[in-house]
């Protein structure tokens, strides 16, 4: 990738790059599906365990209808927007994609406890945009935000977003069509009260590293400046 385009790139905010990704993979799964490689790219199951390792990847930035990309383009936009401002950019993007692909992952092991969910291909667009959601509410806690100019905390922005989920199982009297999304809110959830688990890494490092110099100290005895009759002592020298 030329050195402009990069620059160009790391302009833009994590929200428009991720709207961006979600319209790209539209068009490209149309483009594959008219060429005779339907549901290449997005997730199934079935299809995972038969050797496609590659879909709980790429399905997250694909969405299956026109309506369902506008939408989630626009919360993609609006959501990743705000919460790059106090995540920074990358960590957005990174938690939008992984916790996602993450959530198509675990789709695929509990596939084979519930037969259930190798009938469905999903998309993960809309599973992406309600990790997005859902993280903006609970990131903002009871702090005061908005729904589309409707004044509400966090906490009841995010409760709005599993309203959504809740509705459309309802809809299908089905977790199957939903199941990757609840997957996705459950490790959100998690990500936002207690961290990544990169960062729990971490603070497990720095406490293995703490206790070790401990251990070294304890080892260490201070020098008595009059030991040796005080000739050669280094007390003359403070």
């Amino acid at each position: 990738m030329m050195p402009g385009m990069m620059r160009a790139l790391r302009s833009q905010s994590a929200g428009m790059l991720l709207a961006a990704a979600l319209v790209v993979g539209f068009v490209l799964e149309q483009l594959l599906t008219h060429a005779g490689f339907p549901g290449l790219l997005t997730l199934s199951a079935a299809d995972v365990r038969l050797g496609r390792v590659w879909q709980p990847l790429t399905y997250a930035v694909l969405e299956r209808d026109p309506v369902g990309v506008l939408f989630g383009a626009l919360v993609a936009w609006s959501m990743g927007r705000v919460l790059e401002l106090t995540w920074g950019s990358r960590r957005v993007v990174a938690f939008a994609l992984s916790v996602t692909a993450l959530a198509g992952g675990l789709t695929v092991l509990a596939s084979f406890a519930w037969g259930g969910l190798l009938l469905m291909r999903y998309g993960g667009g809309t599973v992406l945009t309600s990790a997005l959601w859902l993280a903006y509410g609970w990131s903002w806690g009871s702090r005061q935000t908005n729904f589309w100019g409707i004044p509400v905390s966090g906490n009841v922005l995010a409760g709005i977003g599993l309203l959504f989920l809740g509705l459309n199982a309802l809809q299908a009297w089905s977790l199957v069509p939903v199941f990757p999304h609840l997957l996705a809110a459950a490790l959100t959830y998690a990500y936002t009260r207690f961290g990544s688990p990169l960062g729990w890494w971490n603070r497990l490092r720095a406490w293995r590293l703490h206790r070790q110099l401990r251990a070294r100290a304890s080892h260490l005895k201070v020098v008595d400046g009059q030991r040796g009759g005080g000739r050669g002592s280094d007390r003359y020298l403070h």
